[in-house]
């Protein structure tokens, strides 16, 4: 049986816990409780089968989506779409059959891997677990473009086109 002298203790402490309650941040919210601080970030304990590449911050980003680049289960694009409707690349999913770790640097193991790895701007840091950061590759200003790389595509592709035109035309 709860006294009434019980009761009102409760009352009280019921407000106080309230009144902290409000003045705390939402990071304090996350610590008080006794489950602890909630789940690991992906990739921080190593027990995945990716490689996490951060390349731009996740809080710039609303919502996201997962592309396959090559084949099925290799390396994978996460895209984030901003909250103005534009999609970046936030990170890249390297998997573990196609690069390992040395040290705090990530070695690729296969084409693939080499061709993501060099697209990057700087080589993969290590953070912690399959973690790792670095940066895009540059933003190339429209008034230096076409660079040097474009002229030889789009001539290889104009070249190709004419082959496979003067090859209708003979038939």
């Amino acid at each position: 049986m709860v006294t009434a002298k019980q009761s009102a203790a409760a009352k009280k402490n019921v407000r106080k816990a309230r009144t902290a309650w409000r003045g705390m941040s939402d990071r304090a919210h996350a610590r008080a409780q006794p489950e602890g601080r909630g789940r690991a970030k992906p990739g921080a304990r190593s027990g995945g089968s990716f490689f996490h590449i951060e390349v731009r911050p996740r809080r710039q980003f609303k919502t996201f989506r997962t592309q396959d680049v090559g084949k099925k289960a290799g390396i994978e694009r996460v895209a984030g779409k901003r909250g103005s409707g534009s999609w970046d690349t936030q990170k890249w999913l390297i998997s573990k059959e196609h690069a390992h770790r040395v040290g705090a640097r990530l070695v690729p193991d296969t084409a693939d891997a080499r061709k993501i790895l060099k697209l990057l701007g700087t080589p993969p840091r290590h953070l912690s677990g399959d973690r790792f950061k670095a940066a895009d590759r540059p933003n190339v200003p429209e008034r230096a473009k076409p660079t040097p790389a474009m002229r030889r595509a789009q001539a290889r592709n104009i070249r190709k086109a004419q082959t496979a035109k003067r090859k209708r035309a003979s038939r």
